[in-house]
């Protein structure tokens, strides 16, 4: 038998979530080999996404099998306010599962989706939905721009040739390009080649510049287009994410990108704020810098180096598959 009436009755109003949802993703099942630094990375992200991103915005993360130290720190990050939405799953649900449930789930009209690796510029957020809400049935907005597949925004360009300004070259700088394909463990001598014999696509619409082209590691778009491309059915944890960036460009949704780099990918390190990728560029460019011991030249041997990583992935399997 109750006893008493419920206080919820009682109260009048409840707090409304903010018109944007960041939904960010992560994954750390330990905290050592390739995922060492990685907790660091994703405090380095969340701070640079809060930062100033020049609209307000509900946080929403999920958890996809984490360690217990990882999620340790969200919950206290939860308790202290600044995470809105906490999504602890029990086992790593594969990108596409979390996609299922975080795209459907979270409250916003518009979705900011983001890897846990990415570093963040003032104004990323607010220059993203400016593009999202001036031009026509955008299906996504990166905040970074950079040469992606041609073959994915086809559509993009066939809409920008008969209602908008549409013009090709060299919009991006070599370094704005160089540093992103160095953070993805490129190397500066294969990127020269394919800088000069590839191009870009800027758009100009209704005075606003855009660049062709997006991706599925970060992006800005309206809930409901998101909706219509769900359920994911992904039967591996990667690697078959690009299934949304095609089913856009299919489905003739414009995919595009703010004109300068407002995102970065850091990967598994912060070895790109401590200036690791200038380090790179230096192995090409300085030809009289340091010289890197045997030890290490040994184990870039290419018998040596698939040897030792067919290792550790099977370690990795043994313990995580």
């Amino acid at each position: 038998m109750r006893k008493g009436q419920n206080p919820a009755k009682f109260v009048k109003d409840v707090p409304r979530p903010e018109r944007i949802t960041v939904a960010l993703l992560n994954y750390i099942p330990f905290l050592s080999g390739f995922y060492a630094e990685t907790l660091d990375v994703l405090k380095v992200s969340l701070e640079s996404m809060r930062k100033d991103a020049g609209l307000p915005f509900d946080l929403m993360i999920f958890d996809n099998g984490s360690c217990a130290e990882v999620r340790e720190f969200l919950v206290q990050e939860k308790e202290a306010g600044r995470i809105q939405y906490l999504i602890l799953s029990e086992k790593n649900m594969g990108k596409g599962g979390a996609w299922n449930v975080m795209l459907a789930g979270a409250p916003g009209e518009i979705i900011a989706y983001t890897d846990s690796d990415v570093l963040f510029s003032p104004n990323w957020l607010s220059r993203s939905v400016e593009l999202l809400e001036t031009f026509p049935n955008v299906g996504m907005v990166t905040a970074r721009p950079y040469r992606t597949s041609p073959e994915l925004y086809t559509s993009t360009l066939e809409w920008a040739k008969k209602n908008a300004t549409l013009d090709e070259g060299q919009f991006i700088p070599w370094e704005t390009f160089l540093e992103f394909n160095l953070s993805l463990g490129q190397t500066e001598e294969e990127n020269v080649k394919v800088y000069a014999e590839t191009r870009d696509w800027r758009i100009s619409y209704k005075g606003v510049t855009a660049m062709a082209g997006a991706s599925h590691w970060q992006f800005t778009a309206y809930k409901s287009t998101l909706q219509q491309f769900l359920p994911f059915d992904m039967d591996k944890p990667m690697g078959q994410v690009r299934q949304l960036d095609k089913r856009m460009n299919d489905a003739g949704l414009l995919r595009l990108m703010v004109s300068d780099p407002l995102a970065m990918n850091m990967s598994n390190t912060l070895g790109y704020l401590r200036g690791d990728l200038g380090k790179e560029r230096g192995k090409i460019s300085s030809p009289k810098g340091k010289k890197e011991g045997m030890g290490k030249r040994l184990l870039e041997l290419p018998p040596i180096k698939k040897m030792l990583l067919a290792v550790y992935n099977k370690i990795f399997s043994w313990y995580y598959s």
